[in-house]
């Protein structure tokens, strides 16, 4: 039960993430990269504080955190340009719909084979997202867009493969936000950074609340799942978002939307209910 209740906390704050981001940025209230910007540098704050209140080593100069750096870099700029066109809820579809399909993939290499189960849950909650990506009365997802997204979908799902061995979560998702704030100032300094006082606050409560410590949470938890479950979990992201964007910020609600999200949350139901997959035989 803590497991359950921990996760689907981190759940929502990972929906928040793209409430506030089309928030900030489709209001105007900032750009997409002084977006990215002040949420990474609130992170790595948030987090630094936490690590030294709780004393303890930060990991920051081993070779094996370079992956978690640069994949959270990645996801971090392809999430922000992204929302400049996409609904919230849109958004996190392709988004976890990509992680989801990188996760399997991963976890079918590594020999953690989903039985039949998970992939009769996955497959299920596969068709609700191609749902409600379908072209409907407001046309299909902006082309640009969507790329970007799926960008910053390979860069998350690379960030949750390497959370999985982290030994110790916060210390782990500190680290790989004080590395990627360089990262992220030398690639977008100079793109015409635009900021405001609403758009700060929303880019800090993202950065600080929903992301840092949302991380941190999620890194705690992913040892205690499989990689297909954890993936498989990941797909009720979009459907939070996409209620939430409708509530919060006027987005659009159509009977395809609410058609796919009674299979996605059928599915990842179905899924996770599955006992473990069995194990590898070769």
């Amino acid at each position: 039960m803590r497991i359950f209740v921990l996760t689907l906390l981190t759940m929502i704050a990972f929906a928040a993430n793209s409430i506030l981001t089309r928030m900030a940025i489709a209001g105007g209230f900032i750009d997409p990269s002084g977006f990215a910007i002040v949420r990474v540098a609130a992170g790595a704050l948030v987090l630094g504080m936490l690590i030294s209140l709780r004393g303890g080593g930060l990991p920051l100069f081993k070779r094996s955190r370079l992956p978690g750096a640069i994949s959270l870099t990645v996801y971090m700029i392809g999430f922000s340009l992204a929302y400049l066109t996409l609904d919230a809820g849109l958004g996190a579809l392709i988004l976890f719909g990509v992680v989801q399909m990188t996760m399997f993939g991963h976890a079918a290499l590594t020999g953690q084979t989903p039985n039949q189960r998970q992939l009769v849950g996955a497959g299920v909650a596969f068709v609700g997202l191609l749902l409600a990506l379908w072209p409907g009365p407001g046309g299909a997802a902006d082309p640009i867009g969507a790329a970007l997204m799926v960008f910053a979908g390979l860069g998350w799902a690379v960030y949750t493969i390497v959370g999985q061995r982290a030994l110790d979560p916060l210390a782990a998702t500190s680290a790989n936000f004080l590395l990627c704030l360089p990262m992220v100032l030398v690639l977008l300094a100079g793109t015409g950074l635009r900021f405001s006082i609403p758009g700060v606050a929303l880019g800090i409560l993202c950065g600080g609340l929903t992301s840092g410590l949302g991380y941190a949470l999620w890194y705690s938890v992913l040892p205690h799942l499989k990689g297909a479950t954890a993936a498989i979990v990941q797909l009720s992201v979009p459907i939070i978002a996409i209620f939430a964007g409708v509530l919060f910020l006027g987005e659009p609600l159509g009977l395809l939307l609410i058609l796919s999200a009674v299979l996605v949350v059928g599915g990842i139901a179905y899924a996770i209910t599955s006992k473990s997959a069995p194990a590898d035989h070769r």
